[in-house]
């Protein structure tokens, strides 16, 4: 299997996943607040919209249906 093909497999896949929960949602470590002695860890959460997923979807099954050009 050549590059090509595993990346459009790879974006189907991902692209498919992020479409069956209808978006991904996920956290991580923020910056960490010292105030009056006290230590605060906050977090950043994140959105990953089906939007996404489609085009993700989309550009893989492009990617697998294209035809490598001739030089």
């Amino acid at each position: 299997m050549n590059t090509k093909a595993i990346a459009a497999i790879v974006l189907i896949l991902l692209g498919v996943f992020v479409l069956a929960y209808s978006g991904i949602s996920f956290t991580t470590p923020g910056e960490t607040v010292r105030f009056l002695g006290l230590r605060i860890e906050t977090r950043e959460t994140h959105f990953i919209p089906p939007v996404v997923g489609a085009l993700a979807l989309l550009g893989g099954v492009t990617l697998l249906f294209l035809k490598p050009r001739s030089v």
